[in-house]
């Protein structure tokens, strides 16, 4: 087991992904977590991560600092979306292996396998075959990552790991409907439906694609079970193994929600991936199974949507160094960095 003493340093703790790593660590006991937002921070500049590594010195570290967005987003900026996080990954993991940073888990994605993989999706599927083109750009930086992860462990023996999550759900999720996820963008659209009395929702696709969608809570928990279990050079999947069509979502979260009006298809706009769903058997062979049902994980994220409405309602993906936006507000029941 890790010291509940050792210094952990969450890249990215403010965004969706990190703040729920940072709420489980807290609530297993850990008490020296370090953070920075990307205002403190800037996690694409080399000389600025090298001097606060230098400064800080972490035992531990998290990467789960990225720019992300939805299909719209990748499909608009896919230079942005290769060159940013490239520039956070080698920051990162460059001044982690020089100081000597004992182990390293690196957060990709579900979208660095190939469009059309046999399902369940296994970890032996990356690089074979071609990617979804809706978000390769991003793609090919989570690629790219792990394998300078392999690279690290390969030259210099370092117990550096990388974990690829299917689509994550949950509180601090971007809400913006031009740069986020599905989900998140399903449920503003259908609250905004609802409060404005509209007759329809218009969805994008076809509604046929199939995806799952696992809990940003139920992920922190598989982040430290990896970080005190897993030690191979392989990426390993991180998924609750079920999945549901788009237009099953769309149903569930307009019921969620008590938007009653009709659901309507924009067939013009991109499925993207046909199905997407992840083979999590390694990582379920190491204790973890998630806990969060969909339906309750979306009432849940539902209500803390209405609660900070104010805020969630306009957060955007920034070009940013966190999965966060650099305005986070203050309401949100996010970290504060460590100092």
């Amino acid at each position: 087991m890790l010291s509940r003493t050792a210094r952990i340093h969450i890249a990215g703790h403010r965004g969706l992904v990190g703040s729920a790593v940072w709420r489980s660590l807290e609530n297993e006991g850990f008490s020296d977590l370090v953070g920075r937002s990307s205002t403190e921070l800037d996690l694409r500049d080399r000389a600025a991560v090298d001097t606060f590594y230098d400064e800080v010195r972490p035992e531990y570290v998290v990467l789960a600092a990225a720019r992300v967005g939805g299909i719209l987003a990748n499909s608009k900026q896919p230079a942005e979306f290769l060159s940013d996080n490239l520039r956070i990954q080698l920051s990162v993991l460059d001044a982690a292996a020089r100081i000597g940073v004992r182990k390293v888990l690196f957060l990709g994605s579900s979208c660095i396998y190939p469009r059309l993989a046999p399902q369940p999706i296994s970890e032996d599927a990356l690089l074979t075959g071609p990617l979804e083109k809706t978000n390769d750009a991003y793609a090919i930086a989570k690629i790219a990552g792990i394998l300078h992860i392999q690279a690290l462990r390969r030259q210099y023996g370092l117990h550096y790991v990388s974990a690829m999550p299917t689509n994550l759900y949950g509180p601090g999720d971007n809400f913006d409907l031009e740069t986020s996820h599905v989900l998140p963008a399903m449920i503003r659209k259908f609250h905004d439906a609802k409060a404005s009395g509209a007759s329809h929702v218009t969805m994008w696709g076809t509604g046929s694609p199939r995806r799952e969608f696992l809990h940003v809570d139920d992920m922190a928990r598989a982040c430290l079970v990896l970080l005190e279990s897993y030690d191979d050079d392989a990426p390993i999947n991180i998924g609750c193994g079920d999945d549901v069509t788009i237009a099953e979502l769309a149903a569930t979260v307009a019921d969620v929600v008590g938007f009653e009006g009709d659901l309507v298809w924009d067939t013009t706009k991109p499925d993207g991936t046909p199905r997407k769903l992840l083979n999590t058997s390694r990582i379920n062979a190491l204790g973890w199974r998630p806990e969060i049902e969909l339906r309750d994980g979306l009432k849940s994220t539902y209500e803390w949507f209405v609660e900070n409405m104010s805020c969630a309602a306009t957060l955007t993906s920034r070009p940013s160094r966190s999965t966060s936006p650099t305005n986070a507000p203050r309401s949100l029941p996010l970290p504060r960095a460590r100092r």
